[in-house]
């Protein structure tokens, strides 16, 4: 694993959205899919609005590698279940996107039980 650069950090993080897909387990990435995404010191986190049973998120799980693509950046990468820091997620996705419903639903239980952190390859 390779950390992000300083410069990745900084346009995934401004980012209002990222795409990320799901590797089959015959090496084949599952369509792109847009979602919201948030950094917390020098990692990046998304989360499933609709909780563990979203398609992308169990393909995700799969194998737990895939692909972004944000701000002019595709990047392969991994994806780990990663609960040590929701509060911190929880509070970042409130500071990008607001207070209103979607705010809401994304930092709800269901959803933070989904909380990934992504790595690059």
């Amino acid at each position: 694993m390779t950390p992000w650069t300083d410069q990745e950090l900084d346009r995934v993080g401004r980012a209002s959205e990222l795409r990320v897909a799901g590797r089959r387990p015959d090496g084949t990435l599952r369509g792109l899919v847009t979602i919201w995404s948030v950094r917390v010191g020098d990692s990046i986190y998304v989360r499933s609005v609709y909780g563990p049973e979203s398609a992308w998120f169990r393909g995700t799980r799969t194998l737990g590698e895939g692909r972004i693509e944000v701000g002019g950046i595709t990047k392969d990468v991994t994806f780990a279940l990663d609960p040590t820091l929701d509060d911190k997620v929880n509070a970042a996705y409130r500071a990008k996107y607001g207070a209103g419903g979607p705010v809401r639903a994304i930092t709800s239980d269901p959803a933070t039980r989904t909380t990934l952190r992504i790595d690059p390859r």
